[in-house]
C-alpha cells in the first residue's frame, strides 16, 4: 500500500507564500515522479507541476514563475513552493504520484493523496 500525506495547506492573502509537502509512506522505486494536481469547485482538476524521476519538472501555465517543485533524491517526497499567491490559486490541491512501469511524457497519476486546501483571499 502506499499513501500519500500532504501538508502546508491554509488560508493566505494574495500575495502570500505557502509551501506544500507531501511524503510517500514506505520506499517508492522506479517511479515516474510526483507532482500536485488542483481542483476548485466547479472547475476540472488541472495539473499544476510535476517533479519527473528523471528530474525534468513541468508547470501549468498559471503558475510559472510564482510555483517551485522540488524532490528528494529518492523521489518520495515532494514539495510545492508557492509564492505570489492569487485568488485564483483558491482549490483543493493534491499530491499524486506515478508508479507505472513505463514513464509517458505526461503525468499519470496512480496514487492520490487526500488533499489540502488552499484558499487565497483579496
Amino acid at each position: 500500500q502506499v499513501q500519500l500525506v500532504e501538508s502546508g495547506g491554509g488560508s493566505v492573502q494574495a500575495g502570500g507564500s505557502l509551501k506544500l509537502s507531501c511524503t510517500a509512506s514506505g520506499n517508492i522505486f522506479l517511479t515516474c515522479g510526483m507532482g500536485w494536481y488542483r481542483q476548485a469547485p466547479g472547475k476540472e482538476r488541472e495539473l499544476v507541476s510535476f517533479f519527473f524521476s528523471t528530474g525534468r519538472t513541468e508547470y501549468a501555465d498559471s503558475v510559472k514563475g510564482r510555483f517551485t517543485i522540488s524532490s528528494d533524491n529518492a523521489r518520495n517526497t515532494v514539495a510545492l513552493q508557492m509564492i505570489n499567491l492569487k485568488t485564483e490559486d483558491t482549490a483543493v490541491y493534491y499530491c499524486v504520484a506515478d508508479v507505472n512501469q513505463l514513464c509517458a511524457s505526461s503525468p499519470k497519476p496512480v496514487y492520490w493523496g487526500q488533499g489540502t486546501q488552499v484558499t487565497v483571499s483579496s
